[in-house]
C-alpha cells in the first residue's frame, strides 16, 4: 500500500512537471464551450450562519447536469483573495463558493477565529440544503474544500471533521493556528496580529476585532486547532498540500509527514519555491490544483433529475 501511494505521488509529480513545461491546463487559457442554455454565471449570496447572514459569491460552471463544487476560504484578513484560482476552477467545470466570514469585508457580525470556523461549516451545510443543491446544480458527492494560509487551516478543520468532504486543498495553511511554539510571548503573537491585520495603515478589513483579541483567542486554543492530531481522518480524504517558501513551511512538513503515515493516505504534497502570496507563481499554483482536481475528481456529467 505504502508503495502504491509512493508511486501515486510521483505520477502526480510527473505529470505536473510536464504541464508546467509544456502546457497549462485547459482551463488556464480557454474559456469553456459556449452553452447558452447553461452559461456560466456569479451569483451574489447571503449566506445563512448562526441568525445572520454573510456575503458570498457562487460561481457556477457552465454546462448542463450536476457540477462538482468547491469552497474557497480566503485568509487573514483575505485582501488575497485567490480570484484568478476560482475562475480558472470554474472555467474547468467546478461551482465554486467564497466568502466572508462574520464581521470581516463587510459581514455582518463579530470576527473571531472560531466564528470563522463555524461559518466554514454553515457554508457546507447550504451547499447540502436539497434546496441549494437541486437550484445551483450541485453534485453533493463531489465537494471539495480549499483554502489558502487561514483559509487552509480552516479548509484542513472541515476535512478533519466532516465525513460530507469529499477533499481537500491546503494551500500554505499557515504557522499560527494550533501551531504557536511555546515559548512565544503574548506580546509577539498581538504583533503578528497587527503586522497580518497592517493596522499601522488603518486598515480594517475585520470589524472591530482587536489584535489582543485575536492573539488571546489563538493561544487560548493552540492545542485544540493543531490539525496534526486530526491527521487520521484527514487521511480518509483526498489531500493536496501545497507548500511556498514561508515561515510555516516546516509546520506544514509536520502536517504531511502525520498524515502520510496513516492507513490508506492519499495525501499529494507539492513545493512551490515562492512567498506565501505566490506572487511569482499563480500560474504555477493554478495548474498544481487544476490537475490535481482533475487527477482526483475527473468530469463526468451527472443529469438532473
Amino acid at each position: 500500500m505504502r508503495l502504491f501511494r509512493t508511486i501515486s505521488a510521483l505520477l502526480f509529480a510527473v505529470r505536473l512537471i510536464a504541464s508546467q513545461a509544456a502546457e497549462v491546463p485547459l482551463a488556464m487559457v480557454s474559456d469553456p464551450p459556449k452553452d447558452t442554455a447553461h452559461p456560466p454565471e456569479m451569483m451574489l449570496i447571503a449566506l445563512p450562519t448562526h441568525g445572520i447572514k454573510i456575503n458570498a459569491m457562487l460561481l457556477t460552471a457552465a454546462g448542463a447536469g450536476l457540477h462538482p463544487t468547491l469552497i474557497l476560504f480566503h485568509g487573514l484578513p483575505g485582501n488575497e483573495q485567490n480570484l484568478d484560482l476560482a475562475r480558472a476552477i470554474q472555467r474547468a467545470g467546478w461551482n465554486v463558493l467564497t466568502l466572508h466570514y462574520r464581521g470581516s469585508w463587510g459581514s455582518r457580525g463579530h470576527y473571531t477565529f472560531t466564528h470563522c470556523l463555524e461559518d466554514g461549516e454553515a457554508a457546507l451545510n447550504w451547499l447540502f440544503d436539497p434546496a441549494t443543491a437541486q437550484r445551483y446544480a450541485i453534485d453533493t458527492s463531489r465537494i471539495v474544500v480549499a483554502g489558502h494560509s487561514q483559509g487552509g487551516h480552516l479548509a484542513g478543520w472541515l476535512a478533519g471533521h466532516e465525513d460530507r468532504v469529499t477533499g481537500a486543498v491546503l494551500i500554505s495553511p499557515g504557522r499560527s493556528f494550533g501551531n504557536l511554539p511555546s515559548e512565544i510571548s503574548r506580546d509577539e503573537v498581538v504583533k503578528r496580529m497587527e503586522e497580518s491585520l497592517e493596522y499601522s495603515q488603518g486598515m480594517s478589513a475585520i470589524g472591530d476585532a482587536t489584535p489582543e483579541d485575536l492573539a488571546d483567542e489563538l493561544i487560548r486554543n493552540n492545542k485544540a486547532w493543531d490539525l496534526t492530531q486530526f491527521s487520521t481522518e484527514l487521511a480518509k480524504h483526498p489531500i493536496l498540500l501545497i507548500t511556498s517558501n514561508d515561515p510555516g513551511a516546516p509546520v506544514n512538513d509536520r502536517l504531511a509527514a502525520a498524515v502520510k503515515v496513516q492507513p490508506g493516505a492519499k495525501i499529494d504534497v507539492i513545493h512551490i519555491a515562492t512567498d506565501h502570496g505566490y506572487n511569482d507563481s499563480r500560474i504555477a499554483l493554478t495548474s498544481t490544483v487544476l490537475i490535481w482536481l482533475d487527477q482526483q475528481f475527473p468530469q463526468r456529467v451527472i443529469e438532473t433529475k
